[in-house]
């Protein structure tokens, strides 16, 4: 049996990560602030992966969005104004996924700041001039 492969078709992974933006929205609305922070993340990621095969870059099997990031800025320098939310975003995959590395949980707080930012960010890997 093959070892399935992943999708290298840009638009296979902006809908991933539409349907994990609205998980994000489900968790969070059933109060798991943690899931829905994994979710956002995930989002953000396929996003990211998604805008870099449209560029002809390799997917690259990695979770960190601000190591994506720095490949988007070869085709958008615009994006480095989202980095913090890179980073901050990234610690959500970790406290979803390794219970107890990270004192502090994700608050509903939180999630609700970074899918405002979140949205400018997905508008901008969208522009039709990136």
């Amino acid at each position: 049996m093959r070892k399935p492969q992943n999708s290298l078709y840009a638009p296979d992974w902006i809908k991933a990560a539409r349907k994990d933006w609205r998980r994000m929205e489900t968790m969070l609305g059933v109060k798991d602030t943690e899931a829905a922070g994994y979710f956002l993340q995930q989002c953000l990621e396929k996003y990211l992966k998604g805008f870099l095969l449209q560029k002809g870059c390799k997917l690259r099997k990695i979770h960190e969005l601000d190591a994506l990031l720095d490949d988007a800025l070869k085709y958008n320098q615009r994006l480095e104004s989202f980095r913090d939310l890179c980073e901050r975003v990234s610690g959500y995959y970790l406290i979803e996924r390794y219970p107890k590395l990270v004192e502090k949980g994700v608050t509903r707080k939180d999630i609700k700041r970074d899918i405002v930012e979140a949205r400018g960010f997905i508008e901008a890997l969208s522009a039709r001039d990136s």
